[in-house]
């Protein structure tokens, strides 16, 4: 990767730097999922990527597609495309998240399944059919010192399940915290596991619209989420927030568009999460300072609506995916710790 902080094939429009602008190499930064083949390996396909994400360790990337196909890179040059996983589910897969303690990957799809595969081997190990209605987002955690780490999943349909990461656990859910209801809510419902099983209620803004995916900081104090709006919030989830809004940031910049994509936001790793960053369908993403709410770069490269993006778990790296069938990654600034 380039030393000097660059954009995504574009400029770097971050106030602070006073650096010349320098364009990066499509290739040489760019994953492009349309490559050439001279191996034995099946190639990517080139549909739409819908969710990529940065391994714990920060060395792979994983990317779904809605034709279903699953593909595995290497993350430092030269980016290499080195497995593409069978299809095990029956409609396109929407979201994923590497294990965070074993080499597991976990997926979910439109068909109702939460998959459980073994990058190692490229075999499924368990199905679980988590709802009853489409799966639209995934995420994991580790169950405090029990060491036990939990997948969560949340549906179409308005719910939202947890289960036991582990490939022996039970196929029962752990806990569905979420009432059922509708799928279009605009409202956020936050859950704090306690003895008591209390809830706390949180209304956004009144012109705000279905929220497309949510992002959990870092430290565990907020919550990113943005919505059909084209507002993308930041919620206040500690214990006892100053705002009674629990409203912590609006932040203007990633246009939703008319297609109505599940956009996923992310936080960044490498510095506590200071900064946050959605896609959009001006084909940009969006990267904002979050106790400012002042947006830091505004990163072109992609043909189409940006659909997921992912911060490098150690280095300052970003990682995008889109409706074009590529992926990009760049390096920006380091953040800059006061």
């Amino acid at each position: 990767m380039a030393n000097s902080s660059n954009g995504l094939n574009g400029s770097n429009t971050s106030p602070r730097s006073s650096k010349p602008t320098r364009h990066l190499d499509r290739q040489k930064f760019g994953l492009v999922r349309s490559v050439k083949r001279t191996s034995n390996l099946e190639a990517p396909s080139s549909a739409e990527i819908l969710s990529c994400r940065f391994d714990p360790t920060g060395q792979n990337i994983a990317a779904c597609s809605a034709d279903r196909s699953v593909s595995l890179w290497r993350t430092y040059s030269p980016n290499t495309n080195y497995d593409l996983l069978p299809s095990f589910h029956k409609a396109p897969i929407l979201d994923l998240h590497w294990s965070l303690y074993s080499p597991t990957l976990y997926t979910v799809s439109a068909d109702h399944v939460l998959g459980f595969t073994d990058v190692t081997t490229g075999q499924r190990v368990r199905k679980i059919r988590a709802h009853r209605g489409i799966i639209n987002a995934l995420d994991r955690t580790m169950a405090g010192r029990a060491g036990i780490e939990l997948v969560v999943t949340g549906s179409h349909g308005g719910s939202v399940r947890v289960w036991e990461g582990d490939v022996e656990g039970s196929k029962q859910s752990v806990a569905s915290p979420f009432p059922r209801g509708t799928g279009n809510a605009e409202t956020v419902y936050m859950y704090r596991c306690t003895t008591y099983g209390k809830t706390k209620r949180c209304t956004p803004p009144r012109d705000t619209d279905t929220p497309t995916s949510l992002a959990l900081s870092p430290n565990g104090s907020y919550l990113l989420s943005p919505s059909f709006s084209s507002q993308t919030i930041i919620h206040d989830v500690r214990p006892f927030s100053p705002s009674p809004s629990r409203i912590h940031r609006v932040l203007q910049g990633a246009p939703a568009g008319f297609e109505n994509t599940l956009l996923k936001g992310a936080w960044s790793k490498d510095d506590e999460g200071r900064r946050v960053a959605v896609g959009g369908a001006d084909r940009m993403v969006c990267i904002w300072e979050v106790e400012s709410g002042r947006v830091l770069y505004k990163l072109p490269g992609h043909k189409g609506t940006v659909t997921s993006v992912d911060f490098h778990p150690k280095e300052p790296i970003i990682l995008t995916a889109s409706k074009d069938a590529t992926m990009l990654m760049g390096e920006i600034e380091q953040s800059l710790v006061i």
